[in-house]
């Protein structure tokens, strides 16, 4: 091809951006209960620790992003193997894909 010969210009795909913030927290919690599939669940430390080597750091980030993908029933937060509704998740907590309603709602 001669050099007085234009080419089209081609389009780039936009750059894919990192997930930041709450977003990545988020990504991480949704991604870990969906591999890990229906009636398993994930420890919060393996959302923490799936963004970056400063996990421990990140932990109160995933704990406030659990209550807020439970409250809008993303998934559950389970204590003792049971659901909890997200105000009463206190002390060791894991997550898993949102189940039945509690039977105490029906």
């Amino acid at each position: 091809m001669s050099d007085d010969t234009q080419r089209p210009a081609r389009r780039l795909a936009p750059a894919i951006q990192p997930a930041t913030g709450e977003r990545a927290v988020d990504i991480a919690i949704l991604s870990l209960v969906a591999a890990r599939g229906a009636g398993k669940s994930i420890c919060p430390t393996e959302a923490a620790q799936a963004l970056g080597p400063d996990w421990r750091g990140k932990l109160s980030a995933v704990r406030r992003a659990a209550i807020r993908l439970a409250e809008a029933g993303q998934i559950d937060i389970l204590r003792k193997g049971k659901r909890v509704e997200p105000a009463e998740a206190r002390g060791v907590i894991r997550l898993a894909l949102p189940s039945s309603p509690l039977s105490d709602q029906t």
